[in-house]
């Protein structure tokens, strides 16, 4: 990710190469004669037999992004209550969590630790741009699978030197652009104050929007960025202030995304429009602001909110409740952290479901060729599709508004992919 515009490439190469290679390729251990009519012979079984499957994830349990820890929560959970079932397709999952501290380094450790120690299926979930960017050289070389990672950022779909990598959420670059579609429609003459983290996280955001705005009457009138390592974003914010934007995009993480929130609050003399990204979107962010503080504040989402009354009878929520509550009681269910991970985990189900090879080849073609698929905990009209020249899985979000003490949506889902078209470099 360290060359995420020199990388940012058309990923037909990635369909066109994988769709030619699907269960041919004639390396590592040698999968079971009964798969596809023996088809899948000199595949990679590495992690996966007749009963089990290894999976790994990479998160920062501890550290400035410790309010993700929680996702692996989320995922956990939703793998013992399919192992409380029987499994995936019979295997039961064993998940294992590494922390990294959400230093890139400490992650590369951890990648190598559960592909050489652990010998794992596949490192599911890396969470973080920095952290992704730096293991998927390394399992790219060793074929190891690096499926829905925890991170939007475009080059994950646009790149087509790492065929094992692709991401889940909707790309940054996407979201960007409906926070623009919503701005040029509601204040065609909004001006944009934006605070971004100084990583290719905040950069592939705030580019996308630029790009996005481009010919509006939309400016971008203000700039500032800040470091992971920073102890909060209180300048930042104070520079910010003094443009007079009517706009505050707000591209953080969540510990300084809470901090920008309460800047916001504190300073009575500048009220803009606060619009915070996704990942920095969850009650958990907010509730320390003081919910208060934080009507109004505009984001984007892809799933549903546990917190939200409209989806208490809603099959899906009903089984995500239970199943947290018996496999994750010390951790908050209205968390949309933990549920991330309930729908991430759900989906990487399904294509296990779908692989035509019971080995690491068939999981890289399956996350590569998922038509429409369906997952519960998706808001309705969001659905998984890759293919040929299309290797971002979720496309569609529909905008919500604080209100009281919840988000609630407005608007319809947007699908940039008809919307705007596809993503190019």
């Amino acid at each position: 990710m360290h060359k995420t515009t020199a990388l940012r490439a058309a990923a037909a190469a990635t369909a066109a190469l994988l769709t030619a290679t699907a269960c041919s390729t004639q390396r590592g251990q040698d999968a079971p004669d009964t798969a596809a009519g023996g088809a899948c012979k000199g595949q990679h079984t590495t992690g996966i037999t007749d009963d089990t499957i290894e999976l790994g994830g990479i998160y920062p349990l501890s550290g400035p992004a410790s309010a993700y820890g929680t996702i692996s929560k989320g995922v956990a959970a939703y793998f013992e209550y399919v192992n409380d079932k029987g499994g995936i397709d019979g295997r039961k999952v064993r998940f294992i969590v590494r922390d990294d501290g959400y230093q890139p380094p400490k992650a590369v450790e951890e990648a190598r630790r559960l592909v050489e120690q652990e010998k794992v299926f596949a490192v599911f979930q890396t969470l973080g741009t920095p952290s992704t960017a730096a293991v998927w050289d390394y399992l790219d070389k060793q074929k190891v699978p690096q499926p829905f990672v925890a991170t939007g950022a475009s080059v994950w779909g646009t790149d087509d030197k790492h065929p094992w990598t692709i991401g889940w959420q909707p790309n940054y670059v996407a979201e960007a652009r409906v926070y623009a579609k919503y701005l040029t429609d509601a204040k065609p003459k909004a001006r944009v104050a934006v605070l971004y983290q100084n990583d290719d996280f905040g950069k592939d955001l705030l580019g996308g929007f630029e790009k996005a705005v481009a010919g509006s009457g939309v400016k971008v009138v203000a700039k500032e960025s800040y470091e992971v390592t920073d102890p909060s974003v209180s300048a930042q914010m104070a520079s910010l202030s003094r443009s007079k934007a009517d706009v505050l995009l707000d591209v953080t993480t969540p510990k300084f995304g809470s901090q920008a929130l309460a800047a916001d609050a504190r300073n009575t003399k500048w009220n803009p429009l606060h619009i915070v990204n996704n990942v920095a979107s969850s009650a958990a962010v907010l509730k320390p602001v003081g919910f208060e503080h934080v009507q109004g504040v505009v984001s984007a989402t892809y799933f549903k909110d546990p917190a939200d009354p409209h989806w208490a009878d809603d099959p899906a929520m009903k089984t995500y409740l239970k199943a947290m509550h018996e496999h994750a009681p010390d951790t908050d269910p209205a968390n949309q952290f933990n549920a991330y991970g309930w729908a991430v985990a759900a989906s990487l189900h399904r294509a296990l479901d779908s692989m035509k090879c019971p080995t690491r080849e068939g999981l890289r073609d399956a996350v590569r060729n998922l038509k429409d698929v369906k997952v519960g905990l998706l808001l309705p009209g969001v659905t998984l599709s890759t293919g040929h020249g299309d290797a971002f899985p979720i496309e569609t979000m529909q905008l919500m508004r604080f209100k009281g003490e919840r988000w609630q949506l407005f608007g319809k889902p947007v699908d940039t992919r008809k919307e705007f078209g596809p993503l190019t470099n």
